[in-house]
């Protein structure tokens, strides 16, 4: 019986459209389907060379494959690119033996007016070409590097670059200069990174919406002066030590915020610390770890906008008293959720009730729930006047008690 084949009467630059979402080693085995589909991979707009674009690839076959990426990415009248990625795996590959042309696909990828690049390499010494700096079609940069010194050229032009994210890598005084040049970027990380020869981390950046400051914890190195200056920031993350300090301008549109930070030997790394979080007192969801009462709650804002809040309090004493009195701080709290060990004997009955516990809060979840905290639930139980829903996660149950507990349920 003959089945017409109307997936192959699609015009081109839909079946191209549809090959994209391929990995590329898919999207090249198409071309034995017939005539029409023989060349067809050539234009698709996305190509990202990952592990299993890599996979079966011997010294025999190498050199044919760095053909296959050079036809590819440099052959005339190709299609506007919009993803152009490039994984740790091909680094394995990259030796004296082989020598990919990394640069110059780099720029291949950006004559055919790339939108998106993302390159994951083990290395950058002298890869990027000065011109990835000057794209004008660049709207997604990803670079991750490991321990790669980042010197950005002084010339840097990126008008519609709107997310920039960089791990596990390196800077000077370069990359605030670099920022600054972004003047429509809205999504900026930095992951694992650090900061060398500048004792100031100044981001002036008011298009910015998402921003994740994200350092190792378990490597101090040299303490900075923090300075945001991103007023319309919509999702912040920050994660370190506590800094030499923090000026942060409002952000009177934060919607979430994942704050993780523990203390230092500073004699006002409390007050420090406090200034952070004065900072974001407009957020409306906040997720905060800390391994210390690291903050002055009798100098915290009141979080007026604040519905969602999760604490998780790793390692310090009196954690329960600094919780109760960070919720006096939050006026309209809906929905709390709590992370963090409990030990015996730690009197909640005798602690002073919050108002959004009275008045605002209908959820509360309870994760890694064990006997201790039996005078915990009772408190929020005894109190939440307008409390829905309570959920507890007993993570210690094996999947056979999760059964029966189901069961149980069910039944």
């Amino acid at each position: 019986m003959c089945v017409e084949d109307r997936i192959s009467s699609f015009p081109d630059p839909i079946l191209c459209h549809i090959l994209s979402f391929l990995p590329i080693k898919e999207a090249v085995r198409t071309s034995i389907i017939s005539t029409k589909w023989r060349y067809l991979f050539a234009s698709i707009s996305t190509i990202k060379f990952d592990g299993y674009s890599m996979s079966g690839l011997t010294d025999r076959n190498i050199d044919s494959f760095k053909n296959f990426v050079d036809r590819l990415l440099k052959s005339p009248d190709q299609v506007r690119l919009d993803c152009f990625r490039l994984s740790h795996e091909i680094c394995l590959w990259n030796n004296g033996d082989h020598d990919f042309d990394i640069s110059g696909w780099i720029c291949a990828a950006l004559c055919r007016g790339v939108k998106e690049i993302d390159l994951q390499l083990g290395y950058l010494e002298d890869i990027l070409p000065v011109v990835l700096f000057t794209c004008g079609s660049l709207v997604t940069l990803k670079l991750d590097a490991v321990g790669h010194k980042f010197k950005f050229p002084s010339d840097v032009c990126l008008g519609n670059l709107k997310t920039l994210h960089f791990r596990d890598s390196f800077f000077g005084d370069s990359i605030l200069r670099f920022i600054s040049n972004c003047h429509v970027l809205e999504d900026l990380a930095f992951i694992e990174c650090d900061f060398y020869n500048t004792s100031v981390i100044n981001i002036q950046t008011p298009s910015l919406k998402r921003f994740i400051l994200d350092f190792d914890l378990g490597e101090f190195g040299d303490l900075k002066y923090v300075v945001i200056n991103a007023p319309n920031l919509v999702y912040f993350q920050y994660t370190d030590v506590v800094a030499q300090g923090y000026t942060l301008s409002t952000m009177k549109s934060l919607e979430k915020a994942h704050i993780s930070i523990c203390g230092c030997d500073t004699i006002d790394s409390q007050t420090i610390a406090t200034h952070l979080i004065q900072g974001i007192c407009n957020v409306r969801s906040l997720r905060l770890t800390i391994n210390e009462g690291i903050f002055q709650t009798s100098r915290l804002p009141i979080f007026h906008n604040l519905i969602e809040f999760e604490f998780l309090g790793r390692g310090f004493n009196r954690r329960k008293f600094w919780l109760v009195k960070f919720l006096h701080r939050m006026s309209n709290q809906k929905t709390l959720t709590l992370n963090f060990p409990v030990v015996a004997g730690t009197q909640w009955k005798a602690l002073e009730v919050p108002s959004c516990l009275s008045f605002h809060l209908k959820e509360i979840e309870i994760s890694c729930f064990n006997t201790h905290m039996i005078e915990m639930v009772s408190y929020f139980l005894d109190n939440a006047m307008v409390q829905e829903k309570l959920i507890i996660s007993m993570d210690a149950l094996t999947m056979t008690q999760k059964r029966k507990s189901a069961t149980n349920y069910c039944s």
